[in-house]
């Protein structure tokens, strides 16, 4: 499958809106309230782009057989790593490879000592990213929202 990492500068913003409105993708997104406008769009895009030009690493944006999946990767949290995959419901069954290949350049390439994941409490369905061997870490709030935190070690690092 041909799939690409690139910047979401490089998305059309219809893309993007298009993805964030879309009603299956809301529901796991608290955070995110009322309509995604362009302005929201460009604002968005904006502090992604500005989390690589602070820490060097961002989120990216998907393209799968040239059309664009969703966004995702890794981004700072709170003094963590955390990782972001949010896809369009069209895309939902890529999930699993678009995260192994974040997971491998976060311990692989960027040697990072864990990543976290952050879940509102109704997102139950988990007991596949519990294989994954994600462990539950503690809740925390962002604004005004509960989420738990799962955290996944990074093997290598915890073998010495």
């Amino acid at each position: 499958m041909n799939i690409e990492f690139i910047r979401l500068t490089e998305v059309e913003k219809s893309d993007i809106m298009e993805l964030m409105n879309d009603p299956l993708v809301r529901r796991q997104m608290p955070l995110l309230q009322g309509d995604f406008t362009k302005d929201n769009c460009e604002a968005f895009v904006a502090a992604k782009e500005q989390l690589w030009a602070e820490h060097g690493y961002g989120p990216w944006a998907f393209m799968i057989k040239d059309q664009f999946a969703g966004w995702g990767g890794l981004q700072p949290e709170d003094g963590e790593v955390d990782l972001a995959l949010v896809l369009h419901p069209d895309h939902w069954g890529t999930g699993k490879m678009l995260y192994r290949e974040i997971i491998r350049r976060a311990f692989e390439e960027m040697g990072l000592p864990s990543v976290t994941v952050l879940f509102p409490p109704s997102r139950t369905r988990i007991k596949g990213f519990l294989r994954l061997g994600f462990k539950e870490d503690k809740e925390i709030m962002v604004g005004k929202e509960l989420f738990i935190r799962y955290r996944l070690e990074n093997p290598v690092k915890n073998e010495n």
